[in-house]
C-alpha cells in the first residue's frame, strides 16, 4: 500500500524532504512507517517519544493501522514563547 507522508520542522530537516510517498506492506501501521523512516535516517530515533503522528488529520497512537492513500503527518514538538 502507498501512503503520503508530510514531515515538518526538525523531522523534515533530518529526512531531507517535506513530502513523500512511501510504499508499505499491507497491514502495516504507523509504527512500521516510523521504523522504515528511522532505518533510512537514524538521527530520527531520538525523536520517537516527542514526535506525534497524525493520520488523515487526526493524531493517533504509534501502532495505528494504515490504509492505502492515508496521509500521515509527522509532528515534532512545537516550541516558542
Amino acid at each position: 500500500m502507498r501512503v503520503r507522508v508530510l514531515a515538518f520542522a526538525r523531522v523534515a530537516e533530518i529526512l531531507g524532504w517535506t513530502r513523500s510517498e512511501i510504499e508499505l506492506s499491507a497491514g502495516s501501521g504507523t509504527d512500521d512507517l516510523w521504523q522504515r523512516l528511522v532505518t533510512a535516517a537514524p538521527a530520527l530515533a531520538p525523536l520517537a517519544d516527542s514526535t506525534r503522528i497524525a493520520r488523515n488529520g487526526r493524531v493517533v497512537m504509534k501502532a495505528e493501522p494504515l490504509a492505502q492513500d492515508d496521509e500521515i503527518a509527522l509532528l515534532p514538538p512545537a516550541g516558542g514563547g
